[in-house]
């Protein structure tokens, strides 16, 4: 027995040390494979879609039931009472039952025994979250389709300050929703931002573009950069020999730039240069005094020297304060006196002289040469010799 333990363990040895041996250059292999290019094992051929799951696949249906129920603010009970009965007929072909409850406020999927499809319920649980989140019907109601996913964004506690919030969740949807119509079409999903949430509904490539555009946009990176590249992205993948390689060449790479300065204060404190040695010692009192000969007078001397000090003060504050007093009886400087001109009597107007302009001024006529009045004269003589 011993002789056959031992023969077994040799055994168990040897198949180690080969499966060790065979599990290096699986490894490599495995390396090998990793380094391929993500894009060629994503790459889908053109045309090709996954056969819808149908009652053929699974004919005995679920053993167990499973359901789902999310709360709905109240602003969307009117909405969600008025097209209820639209998502039980959707709901219906899955064999999924739906409740409202409009008491509670909640909406509840539960498979039933007919349900086939073990996936159904998890649709029908986003659909309700989608209807919850302000998403319309007509919307909402794609999630039930095989190729559409759904994500809903959380960007409430993302940014604390809550002007902050509301300036970036504005600056995503854009000036008329411009922006977020723009991420739409580059994304073909389709996008509601409402109150904490972003909810986003298309395939899974546009999905997880949505998100990162979303969160740069929450980090104060604008989403024009990220529309920019997007629409690079799809242009180069319209081209089959550009498709399998990489386009970091291609996309343009923007730099973050912090605009907001630092206020500079008014006084700039210069800074010293740097020295080992530390600064003199201030000076005493007792220095001082032995730097000016205080320190060897006597007492009687040094009282007698701080009253002169003191009386020297005294007699200057009370000159600066008799000048003050002074000032109030200097007189003002007085005006010089203008003397007026007497006007000479030659210098008067001359009324006669004047009345002559006029009359002869009315004597001329306007584009006619002067009168002379001396012939005026002569012929009114002859006319009153004739009447004569």
């Amino acid at each position: 027995r011993d002789a056959g333990v031992k023969g077994y363990v040799v055994k168990m040895a040897t198949s180690v040390e080969a499966a060790g041996v065979r599990a290096k250059p699986r490894e490599k292999k495995q390396k090998k494979q990793s380094q391929v290019d993500e894009s060629e094992l994503l790459t889908v051929p053109e045309g090709w879609k996954e056969s819808p799951f149908t009652k053929e696949d699974n004919p005995r249906g679920l053993l167990e039931e499973s359901s789902f129920a999310t709360l709905f603010p109240k602003y969307r009970e009117a909405y969600l009472k008025e097209c209820w009965p639209l998502v039980q007929k959707a709901l219906n072909d899955s064999h999924i039952k739906a409740t409202l409850d409009l008491i509670e406020g909640s909406v509840t999927v539960s498979t039933t025994k007919k349900t086939f499809d073990p996936y159904a319920i998890i649709r029908a649980r986003d659909l309700i979250k989608l209807l919850a989140r302000s998403v319309p019907f007509e919307q909402a109601v794609r999630i039930l389709q095989d190729d559409v996913a759904c994500d809903i964004i959380k960007i409430g506690t993302l940014v604390r300050n809550r002007e902050r919030f509301v300036k970036r969740r504005q600056r995503l949807i854009g000036p008329k929703g411009s922006t977020l119509k723009a991420l739409e079409l580059l994304t073909n999903s389709y996008i509601m931002v409402q109150g904490n949430t972003v909810s986003a509904l298309g395939p899974y490539s546009g999905l997880k573009e949505v998100r990162k555009v979303v969160l740069d946009t929450m980090k104060n990176i604008h989403p024009i950069y990220n529309i920019k590249t997007l629409m690079i992205k799809h242009e180069l993948a319209k081209d089959p020999d550009l498709r399998m390689q990489n386009w970091e060449r291609f996309l343009p790479h923007f730099k973050h730039k912090n605009l907001s300065k630092r206020k500079e204060p008014k006084k700039k404190a210069v800074k010293k240069e740097y020295t080992p040695f530390p600064p003199p010692q201030p000076e005493s009192q007792i220095d001082k005094e032995l730097a000016t000969g205080e320190f060897f007078l006597r007492k009687t001397q040094k009282k007698r020297k701080k009253m002169e000090e003191i009386k020297v003060k005294q007699a200057e504050v009370l000159s600066k304060r008799q000048e003050e007093r002074n000032k109030a009886f200097i007189p003002p400087k007085e005006k010089p006196v203008v003397k007026t001109k007497k006007v000479p009597a030659e210098a008067k107007i001359d009324i006669a002289a004047i009345k002559e302009k006029v009359k002869k001024a009315k004597n001329k006529k306007l584009g006619a040469p002067p009168v002379n009045p001396a012939l005026q004269t002569s012929a009114n003589e002859k006319k009153k010799k004739r009447k004569g």
